[in-house]
C-alpha cells in the first residue's frame, strides 16, 4: 500500500534532483542553524548571552553573513521557522542572503521530539499534522529544502517516509535523518551493526512508497563507538567502519550524504569525514557534512570570551591566531 499521493511528474522529479546535487556539489556541505528557541538556550548561556529575541535575531543572521570566502563551502543553510523569516544586517530576508550566496534555503519541519511508548527510552517527531500545507507556505517564502529528525527504528520510518512524501509532493527535497545517539560504552562493531539495521529499515519504508530517492539526502551518523567506550579508534578505523555499512544499506540513487556530527568535536568531524573520503572503498555518493556545533562552537566561544575581556580592557593578544583572524574585516564603502 503506497502513500495516498499522486506520483511526481518528470518536472517535479528533475527540480527535485536538482536541489539535492546543488548541495552536495564538491567541496559543499549544509550549516545547519535550525536550533530550536530552547536549544539555542544552550548556545547562548556558553557565552552568557541571554535567550531573547533579539539575541537570537543577531546570532544567526550573523552565521549567514560571514566572508564570501565560505560561499563555496556552503551549499545549504537550514533554519529555524523563526530564522526564516528574520532580516539579516541591511534589511534582506535570510532566504535572499543565502541565495545570494549561491545556497540553497532549507527549513526544519518537525515539532520536537516526544516519547515513544513501549521503548526503552526512544522518541518520535511531531509535526505531520499539516505539514503538506507548512511546506507549501515554506516553499513560497524561499525554503527548498527540509529536514526532519526521527530516532526509533519502525515508527520513525514510518514517519520520515510520510515527511519525505509530503515534502516531494510540495517541491521540497527531503534530508532523511534516522539520526541514532551514540550513548553507551559499544565499540566500533556495536555501532556498526546499528549503522546497518536502521537505514535498511528506513529504505525498504522509502521505497514501499515509491519515493523518489534522487531527490533525497541521507543525513546519518558516521559509524563511531559510544561516547563511554575507552577503546580508542584511529580516523581510518572511524572509514572503514563507515563507508561499507553505507554500501550495505543505501542504493547509489541516493545523490549524497550529509553527515552530522554526532558530538564529536570539531577536530574529529573534520578528521572523520577527511579520512571517510580518503578512503579507497568505492563511493557512489558524495559525502559531505551537515554540522552545527561543529561548525560554530570554537568560534562562538573563543570570539565571545576574547571580546567580553576587550570591552573591560583586560584582553591581551596571543599572537598565536590564525590568519584569518588576524586579517581586517574593512570593506571599503561598504553600506549599512
Amino acid at each position: 500500500m503506497t502513500y495516498p499521493y499522486p506520483a511526481l511528474t518528470p518536472e517535479q522529479k528533475k527540480e527535485l534532483t536538482d536541489i539535492a546535487h546543488r548541495i552536495v556539489a564538491p567541496g559543499k556541505g549544509i550549516l545547519v542553524a535550525d536550533e530550536s528557541t530552547g536549544s539555542i538556550a544552550k548556545r547562548l548561556q556558553s557565552i552568557g548571552t541571554e535567550n531573547i529575541k533579539e539575541n537570537r535575531r543577531f546570532h544567526r543572521p550573523l552565521l549567514l553573513t560571514a566572508d564570501d570566502r565560505v560561499n563555496p563551502c556552503t551549499g545549504l543553510v537550514i533554519l529555524f521557522h523563526e530564522t526564516l523569516y528574520q532580516k539579516a544586517v541591511g534589511g534582506r530576508p535570510s532566504p535572499q542572503v543565502i541565495k545570494s550566496k549561491g545556497g540553497v534555503v532549507g527549513i526544519r519541519v518537525d515539532k520536537g521530539v516526544v516519547p515513544l511508548a513501549g521503548t526503552n527510552g526512544e522518541t518520535t517527531t511531531q509535526g505531520l499534522d499539516g505539514l503538506s500545507e507548512s511546506c507549501a507556505q515554506y516553499k513560497k517564502d524561499g525554503a527548498d529544502f527540509a529536514k526532519r529528525c526521527s530516532l526509533a527504528i519502525m515508527e520513525n520510518a514510518s514517519v520520515l517516509v510520510h515527511y519525505a512524501s509530503i515534502c516531494q509532493q510540495n517541491g521540497i527535497a527531503p534530508i532523511v535523518e534516522p539520526e541514532i545517539l551514540p550513548v553507551g560504552n559499544h565499540d566500533l562493531k556495536g555501532s556498526h551493526d546499528v549503522a546497518t539495521t536502521v537505514p535498511v529499515a528506513v529504505y525498504k519504508a522509502l521505497s514501499d512508497h515509491l519515493i523518489y530517492l534522487e531527490g533525497t539526502l541521507l543525513k546519518p551518523n558516521m559509524v563511531t563507538p559510544g561516547y563511554a567506550c575507552i577503546q580508542k579508534f584511529s580516523n581510518e578505523d572511524i572509514a572503514m567502519a563507515t563507508v561499507p555499512a553505507l554500501h550495505r544499506t543505501v542504493p547509489p540513487a541516493v545523490p549524497g550524504f550529509t553527515f552530522l556530527s554526532g558530538g564529536q568535536s570539531e577536530e574529529e568531524a573534520s578528521a572523520n569525514l577527511n579520512a571517510i573520503n580518503k578512503c579507497l572503498l568505492l563511493k557512489p555518493w558524495a559525502l559531505t557534512f551537515s554540522y552545527d556545533r561543529a561548525l560554530q562552537a570554537s568560534a562562538l566561544k573563543a570570539w565571545a570570551l576574547a571580546n567580553s575581556l576587550a570591552c573591560q580592557g583586560k584582553y591581551t593578544p596571543s599572537g598565536q591566531s590564525a590568519v584569518t583572524a588576524s586579517e581586517s574585516l574593512f570593506i571599503s564603502n561598504h553600506a549599512y
